[in-house]
């Protein structure tokens, strides 16, 4: 089982981007006690038969990940939100991409912690590929949303390290103003 929902969270994003999608999408919320998150995609989509075969765990799409035979992502977080009170649901289809929702009772003794925020959206922000990747984040009706063009366009790039030091300070400073007292 992945330890953080934000571990969770890293590995959807990261299949979308290995589906062949240009763009994806993070929607990350916490209202009142519930983490909510839908990770959006336009990549080659599953049918109906791939989707339920997405669940199993005994199962990966072949020649994804050479030598594995199993696919984890997605039954563990089934799982993790079915002991926590919370829901999964998986939409896709061929051609139109995929759409992964999950909500976690994060006052359910067995929800997994959140983890890094900050950590996790600078590594997607930097995954390789020209993909786009937007980001909107809530805390209880307080956001903030960014791109990674836009992150991109304004730093000059986001693989050196004056670029990755800025983005952590970017997202540690929204992270933190979300979690301030109303």
């Amino acid at each position: 089982m992945l330890p953080t929902a934000c571990d969770t969270i890293s590995d959807i994003v990261q299949n979308a981007f290995e589906s062949g999608a240009s763009e994806v999408s993070l929607d990350m919320a916490r209202r009142g006690n519930w983490l909510e998150v839908v990770v959006r995609d336009n990549g080659k989509g599953m049918d109906e038969a791939t989707q339920r075969r997405a669940l199993d765990p005994f199962w990966t799409e072949p020649g994804k990940h050479p030598g594995r035979k199993v696919g984890l992502g997605l039954p563990f977080l089934k799982q993790a939100a079915d002991q926590c009170g919370g829901s999964m649901s998986l939409e896709s289809a061929p051609g139109r991409g995929t759409t992964v929702s999950f909500r976690f009772d994060e006052s359910n003794v067995d929800a997994p912690p959140t983890g890094d925020v900050p950590a996790m959206l600078v590594q997607l922000m930097t995954w390789p590929g020209e993909g786009d990747f937007a980001v909107r984040r809530e805390v209880d009706g307080r956001t903030y949303e960014v791109r990674r063009s836009e992150l991109a366009e304004a730093l000059g790039g986001l693989h050196t390290g004056g670029a990755l030091s800025m983005m952590n300070e970017f997202f540690a400073s929204n992270e933190a103003e979300l979690e301030q007292p109303i």
